[in-house]
């Protein structure tokens, strides 16, 4: 009883009930309305017959003899009517009913003076003299002797003896209308009622199995879909959008799980390699400090702050990309001149190329155009990118920086030879802490460098693009805007 189906199938039954029962209200007094004004209207004439054969006036008093003649003749024929003589203000002088019960010694005059003037075509009600507060249907006429207004002739057509037999037959006729029409055509609209509800919710059932399923983690449940443009097939629509999302939400969530999970892994390892060899070496310096030479000691210390200056950076890294991420970081655009921070920044490893024997070439077209970006971020991009460089270029090779206008505004190539990128980690090689050659002799970084750059440039509205044959060039590229 608690599905909608029922719900909505008890609601229904409900509305045709009240439905059922106001009809048959409603036929019940339009039928006793209708029969009260055909009587009304067949026997407008009587009260006007009534005088004509006898007059229930003489000499302006009531006619006793009349009156007789009437109780043994008209009552005779239609025992239904009663007939009262009325002065012109509308006081009962005299009557004809059957057992003398009269309670009412004055009527309404307005029905009456309605019903002479439009000589009974309007259906009109008037006071039961026997019932008071009571209307009855009735037939009235004036009565005039020489002119003058004597009173009138007001006859009632449905006695008590009437309302008793008329009241007997509608309630046996009520009660044929209730278990005959009425149970019939009840239960015909019931039945269709019920199958069209059937019908009309069997989308919402399949909705609420495929809801159910995807609760009990079947997240591969979908409800059915339909060319129909209902609502029903509108929900269903929007709840196989919902469940794509949530199911893209998790494997989102456990990708970001899988390489939480990396990366504390990763940088609890390269963390626990500083934090020993700084550990280790200042163990000997206190255990062994005046055995050692002088210049045993200032390699142990080189060491040591060689060390420490990897797990700064390591640990400035994580600050600066977790900032990123989370959108803490304050970014000042302005305008810059892209071609001098990538002469400052060939400047600054210059130094550091020499020592592998590696050639810097730019080739930096002039009069570019200013672009707009954060000087910090965008020179640390730029850093990130050769630092990069310089560690996979082998010994004598080559790096190249290019930078010039594109219908985006400026264009930057950073391209170094060497053993190139493996296709297979191409796509992942902007993953926070993803290595290439992570066991090469000579390579140190925290991975996190390639990370910083594409979350920066994407800050910046820009998307930095790699290629690689894998085996003599790695090429790193991006665009910047123009100042408007």
């Amino acid at each position: 009883m608690k599905s909608l189906y029922w719900r909505i199938s008890l609601s229904f039954i409900a509305v045709l009930l009240i439905v059922g029962f106001s009809y048959v209200l409603i036929t019940a007094y339009s039928t006793q309305r209708y029969f009260q004004e055909t009587t009304q209207r067949l026997n407008a004439d009587v009260a006007e017959y009534l005088i004509k054969e006898v007059n229930p006036f003489q000499d302006g008093e009531v006619n006793e003899e009349a009156l007789g003649i009437i109780m043994h003749s008209m009552m005779a024929v239609n025992p239904g009517i009663e007939v009262y003589l009325l002065n012109p203000e509308g006081e009962i002088l005299s009557y004809v009913v059957l057992d003398q019960l009269v309670k009412l010694k004055r009527v309404n005059m307005q029905p009456i003076l309605n019903f002479i003037k439009t000589e009974g075509e309007e259906y009109v009600l008037g006071d039961d003299p026997r019932n008071p507060g009571d209307e009855a249907v009735f037939s009235a006429t004036a009565v005039y002797e020489n002119g003058s207004l004597l009173g009138f002739v007001y006859i009632t057509l449905e006695s008590e003896k009437f309302d008793t037999v008329a009241s007997s037959l509608f309630g046996s006729y009520w009660i044929k209308l209730t278990f005959t029409s009425l149970v019939i055509t009840l239960g015909v609209a019931m039945l269709i009622g019920l199958v069209l509800i059937s019908w009309l919710t069997r989308h919402l059932r399949k909705i609420i199995v495929a809801v159910n399923e995807f609760k009990e983690g079947n997240f591969e449940s979908r409800v059915p879909t339909t060319d129909s443009k209902s609502e029903l097939t509108l929900l269903g629509d929007t709840f196989n959008q919902m469940a794509d999302t949530l199911l893209e939400n998790i494997e989102e969530l456990k990708k970001v799980d899988r390489l939480r999970r990396e990366l504390i892994a990763n940088v609890s390892h390269d963390l626990r390699n500083p934090l020993a060899i700084i550990n280790g070496y200042v163990e000997t310096l206190q255990i062994k400090g005046e055995k050692l030479t002088k210049e045993e000691k200032t390699k142990y210390l080189k060491i040591i702050t060689d060390s420490t200056d990897r797990l700064t950076k390591l640990v400035a890294d994580l600050f600066d990309l977790s900032k990123l991420e989370s959108g803490q970081m304050n970014v000042k655009l302005e305008k810059i001149k892209i071609q001098e921070l990538l002469y400052d920044s060939c400047l600054k490893y210059e130094l550091l190329a020499q020592t592998k024997n590696i050639e810097i070439e730019t080739t930096i077209c002039q009069n570019l155009p200013t672009v707009q970006a954060d000087l910090y971020l965008m020179d640390r991009v730029i850093q990130n990118l050769l630092d990069n460089a310089v560690k996979y270029t082998p010994q004598k090779g080559k790096i190249l920086i290019d930078a010039c206008s594109s219908p985006k505004g400026v264009s930057v190539t950073i391209r170094n030879s060497g053993s190139g990128i493996p296709q297979a980690d191409l796509e992942a090689i902007f993953d926070r802490y993803y290595k290439i050659d992570k066991d090469r002799e000579g390579i140190e970084g925290s991975g996190l460098g390639l990370a910083i750059v594409k979350k920066i440039l994407s800050i910046h509205g820009s998307e930095i693009t790699i290629e690689s044959d894998s085996e003599s060039f790695t090429q790193f590229s991006f665009d910047l805007s123009v100042q408007d």
